[in-house]
């Protein structure tokens, strides 16, 4: 077995791995275009990863606690009524600008089982979180699974839409939208 490179942990190669991931898809993650990328030697991974499936589960496992978990965990933090904390969670979710693993991992989704279970994992965590959200604002029921998808889409989907607003500016419509879906319930 291969001496250990002490200057490459497996963050290391999870960050490049994810790296691979979103440059070119399932496919590009291989251990000897990743080793390569990094500058050793691929024996360095067998000291981080089983194989290549492991390391594949540790970069959804990496990607799923950045971007869905501790995402939920700083909104809960930060605390405040329902309110806040879904402006918290649409500013901290809006926050990322490089969208490239997500939106790889979606295309993925529709080739393999497996990255399918994991989007829907990740996706029914953030519903249910936002599910939440809604329901501590007043909202209940249908309206409260109703303004969950429709903000969530809007969170992953905006990414896909091109169109322009005329005069208007894209950040004070995607506020407006915002606006719109956070009100609380009328009361009678």
């Amino acid at each position: 077995m291969a001496a250990k490179n002490d200057s490459l942990g497996k963050d290391d190669w999870i960050m490049a791995g994810t790296q691979a991931l979103a440059d070119g898809g399932l496919a590009a993650v291989r251990v000897e275009a990743i080793a390569r990328a990094l500058g050793i030697t691929k024996g360095s991974f067998y000291w981080h990863f089983a194989n290549r499936s492991a390391l594949l589960e540790a970069i959804l496992a990496s990607w799923e606690q950045r971007q869905t978990l501790s995402i939920i965990d700083q909104v809960e933090l930060g605390g405040g009524d329902a309110l806040t904390r879904l402006e918290s969670l649409s500013r901290l979710a809006s926050a990322d600008p490089d969208s490239a693993v997500e939106m790889t991992l979606r295309d993925e989704a529709l080739r393999s089982e497996k990255v399918a279970e994991f989007v829907k994992r990740v996706d029914d965590q953030r519903l249910g979180y936002l599910r939440r959200l809604f329901t501590d604002l007043g909202h209940n029921g249908l309206e409260a699974e109703a303004r969950s998808l429709l903000c969530y889409s809007l969170l992953v989907g905006d990414y896909f839409i091109a169109s322009g607003h005329g005069a208007l500016d894209r950040k004070d419509v995607l506020r407006e939208c915002r606006r719109l879906l956070f009100v609380p319930p009328a009361t009678d």
